[in-house]
């Protein structure tokens, strides 16, 4: 009887917690359907349901078809970017640390089709191999407590953005160009970092570090980073390079910056296996 009633108080609680996000975002759909659609929504991933789409959902929310959901996803009107600065602002509310870490990496969901804007033969590392899919590169904020989702963009491929009447036909923006996914991966920390996001450190795959104008972004700004840059086959360590690992040793809890008893370049190549690290430690007053 007992754990039964912390089972509910325990339950209770997440869905007045729940309820309280849901409330913070209603603002951004302008009908009351959709504010009451996305919260089903929401629950049925949330639900742990053995295959996730629309017709699942709609059945974990007691709907006959699935042509709500559908709709939700791909016709009904909402403030996607405004959904997501709250998220942003909730999450900072609850998680927010000044010794955070901006992690940036890409997945690909698979298809069958060629309508779904994005999609063509790509290498996506949720197969690790090429596949027809959509790639969409995501920001997550990471601390020593937890991790949340931040923000996403949509890698357009140069196929798609040369071809103007597929873009019309499947809803892309006039005027979109086309953007790395480095360039859309920078544009989402710049976003995160001028909206006051706390961090001390972004995190990244080669993809992302071999590109030197988003190194040159967080230098700027004095935000440190550890990226993965690949290295010829063969290729020998950088004299004097260090691996971020010694830096743990040095530095203060949940802070990336070295000690002058540990000290290391301001910015260097790691050899780690076929992969080098680029890595570079935040200024003092960054921590």
């Amino acid at each position: 009887m007992a754990v039964a009633a912390c089972h509910s108080v325990g339950h209770d609680r997440w869905v007045a917690g729940f309820d309280e996000l849901i409330g913070r975002i209603a603002h951004r759909f302008g009908r009351v359907e959709p504010r009451r659609r996305v919260r089903a929504m929401l629950l049925g991933l949330l639900a742990g349901l053995p295959k996730v789409n629309c017709w699942t959902i709609a059945e974990h929310a007691g709907e006959t078809s699935p042509d709500g959901m559908q709709y939700l996803l791909s016709r009904a009107r909402w403030d996607a970017d405004g959904v997501r600065d709250d998220l942003r602002d909730y999450v900072i509310e609850h998680l927010g640390d000044q010794g955070a870490v901006l992690v940036v990496d890409e997945t690909g969901d698979m298809k069958k089709g060629s309508h779904t804007v994005g999609v063509q033969r790509q290498y996506t590392g949720t197969a690790g191999r090429i596949e027809n899919a959509q790639v969409v590169v995501y920001l997550t904020y990471a601390t020593a407590d937890a991790h949340a989702f931040l923000d996403r963009a949509l890698y357009l491929p140069r196929s798609w953005v040369q071809d103007v009447q597929r873009c019309i036909v499947a809803g892309v923006p006039a005027g979109t160009s086309f953007a790395t996914k480095p360039a859309l991966a920078q544009a989402m920390i710049v976003r995160a970092l001028d909206a006051g996001v706390p961090a001390c450190w972004v995190g990244g795959d080669e993809v992302y570090g071999q590109d030197p104008q988003l190194r040159a972004e967080l230098e700027a700004r004095g935000v440190g980073y550890v990226l993965g840059s690949p290295l010829p086959t063969g290729s020998a360590p950088t004299p004097g390079c260090f691996r971020p690992s010694r830096w743990r040793k040095g530095c203060r809890p949940r802070c990336g910056r070295p000690t002058a008893a540990d000290p290391a370049p301001r910015a260097t190549a790691t050899t780690r296996g076929p992969w080098s690290t680029w890595t570079s430690r935040p200024p003092v007053a960054g921590c």
